[in-house]
């Protein structure tokens, strides 16, 4: 996928199809055939004419145009992207392994100690049930 509509390096004619296909996640030779019937259709010259138009016009694409469907993997290269300061202002998703140990072990702690707090409390009011009989 592409940010913006540019003339891809991989198209058969200048690359503009291609490139339109590109930007928006179309399948290219399908799309072909769509702009060549079109061109067809509208008796050859009008649909060329557009089309050398957009050949002329559109920039060759770039390295900065392509967006890739891949995050970079670990925590620190996507803190380094998107500029995080620390574990806490990211999304679970986008933590690492460490990260999501570490903080499933405070949950637990923190889980314990309310158990342990809730239990304390029954044993509490067990004993004050026992004592009024």
């Amino acid at each position: 996928m592409t940010r913006r509509w540019t003339r891809s390096p991989r198209g058969e004619i200048f690359g503009v199809v291609a490139g339109f296909a590109e930007w928006r996640d179309l399948p290219v030779k399908e799309t072909r055939l769509i702009v060549f019937l079109i061109i067809l259709f509208t008796s050859i010259f009008p649909g060329l004419i557009v089309y050398l138009l957009l050949a002329l016009i559109l920039p060759m694409q770039s390295a900065e145009d392509v967006s890739s469907p891949y995050e970079p993997k670990s925590f620190s290269e996507r803190r380094e992207k998107r500029k995080y300061r620390n574990a806490e202002d990211a999304t679970w998703s986008e933590k690492s392994t460490e990260d999501l140990k570490k903080e499933y072990e405070d949950l637990k702690k923190k889980v314990e100690e309310m158990e342990s707090e809730m239990f304390d409390k029954e044993k509490d009011w067990d004993e004050r049930f026992r004592k009024e009989e």
